[in-house]
């Protein structure tokens, strides 16, 4: 028998940052974010033999060791090594040796949420696997806790979320780990206009999210009140984004994005830089009325609203500069699991 998963990637809309301790711990977050047709997968393979052999073969990395109680967390694939010793310490040990490949549709540090999919893929695998009983806030709050406090990678709570529940979805985050998830019923019209104008841009750099994310909790910690006026700003375009997508305003949303471009710059250095910048506004200087930077900033996918036909000319104006479009569609469903 073999057992699959498999997680969808999201995009943030709105509300970015804003589900980062401490700020969503003293005064509650709002994120809107939606997935889309990139995935986390994971497969486990039982073995006949007392060991474990992980793969990630997007990144042609391979460890193999015995059939432990726990694995070393020593910065070879440590998401899977978390999942694993997550699992068998909680829940016992696993019935067999196996074998776990794993890969992501999108590069670490693109800003769309891999590394917690694939924590959120690998947890899905192990619960077909060994038939844990855990529902949907279970598997997300599994997968934020392993990423997040046993191995100390600093981030939100958005990410797990998305990816286990999937669709389109307002989030509210508040202190002791209460998190709702409320799915939005939007028209399909409105959904594919939305897809049709919103173009997903791979910036071709990449940078290390967890540096951003602290500075950022360092100036609520400090009480920054730029910053923190910042994040009320960003947790109020969530809500207009909802609006704007429930009614059907979609060319709204290019102006609620830019909102919200200029607000996240305010949260903490780094977000942004001359050359995302540049290409901020070249993308509008060629039709578009918006974007964002996708995840914690500094690199990675941009994204930008271009109404009308203007998405054409926005494309070759953007795809001067270097970097590359990607192709996506808005997916209903979350983590699914199979076995085969």
């Amino acid at each position: 028998m073999i057992y699959r998963s498999k997680a969808p990637l999201r995009i943030g809309l709105a509300g970015g940052g804003t589900d980062v301790s401490p700020y969503c711990d003293l005064y509650g977050g709002a994120i809107l974010n939606a997935t889309i047709s990139l995935y986390a997968s994971a497969t486990i393979e039982p073995l006949n033999t007392p060991q474990i052999i992980i793969e990630a073969v997007d990144r042609n990395e391979f460890v193999s060791y015995p059939l432990e109680t726990m694995l070393p967390i020593d910065g070879t694939l440590d998401l899977a090594c978390g999942v694993y010793n997550y699992v068998v310490g909680r829940f016992g040990p696993v019935p067999s040796g196996f074998r776990i490949t794993t890969s992501v549709d999108a590069p670490a540090g693109s800003g769309l949420g891999s590394s917690s999919t694939l924590v959120v893929a690998i947890m899905g695998a192990f619960t077909e696997w060994m038939k844990l009983p855990l529902g949907e806030y279970d598997i997300a709050q599994a997968a934020f806790d392993i990423e997040r406090i046993d191995l100390g990678m600093a981030g939100g709570k958005q990410d797990q979320y998305a990816a286990t529940f999937g669709g389109v979805n307002f989030m509210e985050f508040y202190d002791n780990n209460k998190v709702i998830v409320n799915p939005l019923r939007i028209k399909p019209e409105y959904l594919y206009e939305l897809g049709n104008n919103l173009l997903l841009y791979f910036t071709a750099t990449s940078r290390l999210s967890s540096t951003i994310i602290e500075a950022q909790s360092k100036n609520v910690t400090d009480k920054n009140q730029q910053s923190i006026e910042a994040m009320h700003h960003l947790k109020e375009q969530a809500r207009m984004m909802k609006e704007a997508l429930l009614k059907g305003n979609v060319d709204e949303i290019g102006s609620i994005l830019d909102y919200g471009f200029r607000f996240k710059k305010q949260m903490a250095k780094g977000i942004s830089n001359d050359a995302l910048d540049e290409t901020y506004e070249a993308a509008l200087k060629a039709g578009a009325t918006g974007g964002k930077i996708s995840g914690a900033g500094g690199g990675g996918f941009m994204m930008f609203y271009c109404p009308g036909n203007t998405r054409h000319q926005v494309r070759q104006v953007l795809e001067a500069r270097g970097g590359s479009m990607s192709q996506y569609q808005f997916t209903e469903r979350g983590l699914f699991t199979w076995r085969i």
